[in-house]
């Protein structure tokens, strides 16, 4: 009996860390690939094999959390196209980069580098590569490995607090919940609109008198860039608002500039930018 509910609960523990990794990609997970040039868990699948008419392999790679490859070269170079996840990236003698759903990749010919997922995040990649020679080169040392891990943990909690900050605003424009925003905005914000420019003060006021109603913002892409205390945000969003008793639709690039005092992020500039298409 104590064998059947060991094999049971060893089976779940299989089928569950599988099924995870298979929702990671559309693509079939493939095989659980030997600890030969890398450590942890790491599913491999090729996808295409180079062959006279077209030169380029495509395979599928699935890195469970805490799993890296070996410092390695490509003698034709790569493409990684990040699919799922969040990972590491690093050239010999770089600063590391983090990777993460949507980021495209190039690894030079010949260039030694190294990449997986970090110690709490799995991450999915399509290698695309022209048929060539990989040189496998020595591992990432466990302490190579977790001295990435502060300033990379660091980096990705900013990015998620300066992203819920801009979603939460958004939400307080369409609420019209000036109190809190008079919070966020800087008291030299400055805020550009097709229609003109102004400061903090008429912007509240414009939100309040519902002048400018921002009635829905429908989020599409938001990509962060922190430079010290300086934070610049772009959304792409689709934007439904009440300007003048009128309902308009438009698609839009908003940039957001934000400033870090007194420990506290403050909105500095917004500015609106009307898309051809959405």
């Amino acid at each position: 009996m104590k064998k059947a509910i060991y094999f049971t609960i060893l089976l779940f523990a299989v089928v569950t860390t599988q099924v995870t990794a298979q929702e990671q990609s559309i693509f079939p997970l493939g095989e659980k690939a030997k600890n030969v040039n890398h450590t942890g868990d790491v599913w491999l699948s090729e996808l295409n094999k180079p062959d006279d008419a077209i030169n380029s392999q495509i395979s599928l790679a699935v890195f469970a959390p805490n799993a890296k490859l070996n410092w390695h070269t490509h003698s034709g170079g790569q493409i990684l196209l990040i699919t799922d996840g969040i990972g590491y990236y690093q050239e010999k003698g770089k600063t590391v980069q983090i990777v993460q759903k949507g980021d495209v990749v190039k690894c030079l010919p010949n260039v030694e580098h190294w990449h997986g997922s970090t110690a709490n995040n799995g991450v999915t990649y399509l290698a695309v590569s022209p048929k060539s020679k990989t040189t496998w080169l020595h591992p990432v040392t466990d302490e190579e490995y977790q001295k990435l891990e502060k300033p990379a943990v660091y980096a990705m909690n900013i990015e998620k607090e300066l992203k819920d900050l801009s979603k939460q605003k958004w939400n307080w424009m369409a609420d019209k919940n000036t109190s809190e925003l008079s919070k966020l905005f800087h008291e030299k914000s400055v805020f550009v609109h097709m229609g003109g420019s102004w400061g903090k003060q008429r912007e509240i006021d414009v939100i309040k008198s519902g002048g400018i109603w921002y009635k829905k913002a429908d989020i599409h892409d938001v990509s962060v860039n922190v430079i010290g205390n300086t934070a610049v945000l772009l959304n792409r969003i689709t934007l439904l608002a009440v300007v003048g008793g009128n309902e308009v639709t438009n698609p839009f690039m908003v940039t957001e500039v934000y400033k870090k005092e007194n420990n506290n992020w403050q909105l500095a500039s917004m500015s609106f930018t009307k898309l051809v298409t959405p």
